[in-house]
């Protein structure tokens, strides 16, 4: 179950931060990666990077979860080229911090639509794929926002039931594929340093002690974690919490 070479792996907001670096330990571990997001440079950055570490350029796909057409575009183009996905990371979500001053109709409905609509559009766009895989995961990207009575922090209200409603769709989409092949996972993580596999201090994020704030490695750990347990486990819910940056901190 560990060994994950050669699976496909789809990564939706892997332009940069968590998503990219996914993206790299999933690659630096045999899979075959399919970037996605909004901004192609980024993407081709990413891509770079991925192939100068394993020797294989990952497939870009630029989607805007916070558009219906261009998911369509996206799932149409992962359909004609891949028969059969392994994985699927719903990692795509916008950020939108809490302000004294009132959001725009683009930031609430974009914040909405990306984590809710699009996520819900875009699987059920890639599920017949999932289908046809022997181990195919949803891995949904959550937050400790989702949790219940979750603090706010610094983040704004449409954000907050952004991620509660994304946590209902995993929830969900765990009972609609109840007797199937598809795993649907979701991992929760507090408010991360972003640092990639691509930075020396990467390899130094395990001598952290208790007290400082969780990284993007501590999340992709989680999620390789819960894709290689024995496929009669589902690990539902995964929350990552710290002193610094977490439910309570």
């Amino acid at each position: 179950m560990k060994n994950l070479n050669g699976l496909t792996a789809v990564i939706t907001g892997s332009g940069r931060g968590l998503g990219a670096a996914m993206a790299m330990m999933l690659a630096d571990d045999g899979c075959k990666i399919v970037l996605c997001a909004r901004n192609q440079s980024a993407l081709n950055d990413i891509a770079s990077q991925i192939e100068q570490r394993t020797g294989l350029r990952p497939d870009q796909i630029v989607v805007d979860l916070a558009d219906n057409t261009s998911i369509g575009r996206a799932i149409a183009q992962i359909t004609e080229k891949y028969s059969t996905i392994d994985l699927l990371i719903n990692n795509g979500a916008m950020w939108l911090e809490a302000s004294d001053e009132p959001h725009s109709e683009q930031e609430v409905f974009g914040t909405i639509n990306a984590a809710v609509t699009g996520s819900f559009l875009f699987t059920q766009g890639i599920l017949p794929l999932l289908k046809r895989s022997a181990r195919p995961d949803i891995v949904t990207i959550g937050s400790i926002s989702a949790l219940p009575n979750a603090p706010l922090h610094s983040v704004a209200v449409p954000f907050y039931a952004a991620k509660h409603a994304q946590t209902a769709i995993a929830t969900g989409l765990q009972q609609m594929l109840r007797g199937t092949p598809v795993r649907s996972l979701c991992v929760h993580p507090p408010y991360l340093d972003d640092i990639s596999p691509a930075d020396a201090e990467w390899d130094t994020i395990p001598e952290r002690t208790k007290g400082e704030r969780a990284t993007n490695r501590d999340v992709c750990e989680a999620v390789m974690f819960a894709i290689t347990r024995p496929r009669h486990i589902t690990l539902s819910s995964i929350t990552i919490d710290t002193d610094e940056g977490g439910l309570f901190g």
